[in-house]
Formats: C-alpha cells, structure tokens, sequence
C-alpha cells in the first residue's frame, strides 16, 4: 500500500469508528436537531456525499506515490489527533448538558450561561451554554479539528499534483464556515440576551482571533 493511500484512508477509518462508535452523540447535532431529513440532508447523503467525499480516494488509487516515513507518519498523526480533539469537543457539550453543567472540565469547574428561550408552542424553557474547555476557544470550534482531519486525508492528492480531487476540502471549508454563521444566528434569534452574554464571554465563532 502506497504511503499515500495509507495517510488518507487510515484517518478516514478512524473517523468513520468514531462516527458510529459516538452514533447516539449525533442525534444532538445540526443536521438532526434542526435541518432533519429533508431534501437538504437526503440529496446530500445520497448524492453529494458518495461524489464528491470518496474522489481524493478514488484518484489515489490510481495515481498511488510515496512521501517518506516522516511525512507519512506527521500527517497521520495529525488527521488522528484532528479526529479526536473533534470527539472530545462534541462529547464536551454533552457531558456538561447531562450533568447539568455541575462538571469539570479541564479541571476546573464548567463556566456556564443560562439561556431562557420559548418553544414554538409559547412554552419557557432553560438551556445551558458551555463556556470553558473547547467551547471556550470559540462558538463552533469542533468544526476546526474536523476540518484539520479532513485536510489531512485529501493533501495526499495534492502532492500527487492535482486540485480536482482535493476538491472535498475546501467545499467543506465553505460548508462549515456557513454552518457557523447560520447556527450564530439561529442561536441569537433562539436566545437574545444569553446569547449575546456568550459572545462576549466566547467574541470567535471558529478560529480565534481571525473568525
């Protein structure tokens, strides 16, 4: 197997085992909570995904190539470390929600806000927001690593000397960057003046000091 090869589908792997060995966790995402399974995510899954997520694989193997034992084993290391720190982040929030946020988290004990919001049935209810660990880094900041791991299993094709194939990691830049923008809003309209207490306590929606 070509050094190529094994940088981007051993990370690929262990995203897809993180992916079903934290299936439950995704029943609290974006994708299930608020976009559901309509044309969006159903076109998506059927579609986009089986064309544009496998061509970095499919290219390589057919254009296979060696890049050395420390390329291949920095890049593997960092897709792995990416797609943890993306689990850890996720798995964060949903220990502090079902701990009520009584947890420590890096240690310390959690930094909270408590955010009042009213169903579309007019009903009151509370949410906890996460201010402290990865959440303290910035508003959507899991996006980062999995955009790292991502990276990492598509730059093969890149230095085997095409673009199209490398094509899947800036569309998900774009994706994600978007995502991020949208749940903002979805979140402030959700929570008004809590939301707004978070943004000050967390002012980056993805990359500190930039975004």
């Amino acid at each position: 197997v070509a050094a190529s090869m094994l940088v981007s589908c051993v990370t690929q792997v262990v995203y897809v085992f993180k992916f079903f060995s934290w299936e439950m966790g995704y029943m609290h995402t974006m994708d299930i909570q608020h976009d559901r399974a309509g044309y969006y995510i159903c076109w998506g899954c059927l579609v986009w995904v089986p064309l544009l997520y496998t061509c970095h694989t499919l290219f390589l193997t057919t254009h296979p190539f060696e890049m050395g034992v420390p390329l291949t084993l920095a890049l593997t290391a960092l897709g792995v470390l990416g797609v943890w720190v993306n689990y850890d982040a996720d798995e964060q929030k949903i220990r502090f929600r079902s701990n009520n946020g009584e947890l420590l988290i890096w240690g310390k004990p959690a930094k909270k806000i408590v955010a009042p919001y009213v169903t579309a049935q007019g009903e009151k209810k509370t949410n906890l927001l996460l201010a402290s660990g990865w959440w303290g880094v910035s508003r959507h900041f899991h996006y980062i690593p999995e955009l790292t791991a991502a990276f990492v299993w598509t730059s093969p094709t890149l230095l085997g000397g095409t673009w199209a194939a490398f094509s899947y990691f800036p569309f998900l830049c774009i994706l994600l960057t978007l995502r991020a923008v949208r749940d903002d809003q979805r979140c402030r309209d959700k929570y008004g003046e809590a939301w707004d207490k978070y943004c000050a306590a967390v002012p980056y929606k993805m990359i500190p000091y930039i975004f």
